[in-house]
């Protein structure tokens, strides 16, 4: 298996970092804009997708700041690769951003990047700021 890229993205978002998190951190907050329908039993977030499942471990989470789930692989065992999601807030313009952290194989990186574009746009079409 070839080995992943990291990548970071950064988009502008006009949310209050606590409504934000609801929908980054919560089963139910996810399934409206990040895949059809997302389950959780405990730390582990089932992500469905059509016929595709996959599952992931709430490794990192802090409450309005940030979520890191680290994807499971076939036995369930925790693989190196993860997404997070992180909420910054500007001291001084109070503009908040999201930054995107994530991982794809060198040839994907662009579909990768695009896929979370399409992403954050229906995050921001959900919170009522697109």
């Amino acid at each position: 298996m070839a080995m992943k890229e990291k990548y970071e993205l950064e988009f502008s978002i006009n949310s209050s970092p606590q409504l934000l998190y609801q929908y980054i951190s919560d089963p139910s907050g996810l399934s409206e804009w990040f895949a059809e329908n997302v389950n959780s039993r405990g730390e582990i977030y089932s992500f469905i997708w059509g016929d595709s499942e996959e599952k992931a471990k709430l490794v990192t989470r802090k409450a309005d700041e940030r979520v890191r789930y680290r994807w499971l692989d076939e036995d369930d065992k925790e693989s190196e690769y993860y997404f997070e999601l992180r909420i910054h807030r500007d001291e001084l313009t109070k503009d908040v951003t999201i930054i995107v952290v994530d991982f794809a194989e060198p040839d994907e990186v662009e579909e990768s990047k695009q896929l979370w574009e399409n992403q954050i746009m229906d995050l921001k079409q959900v919170l009522g700021s697109a």
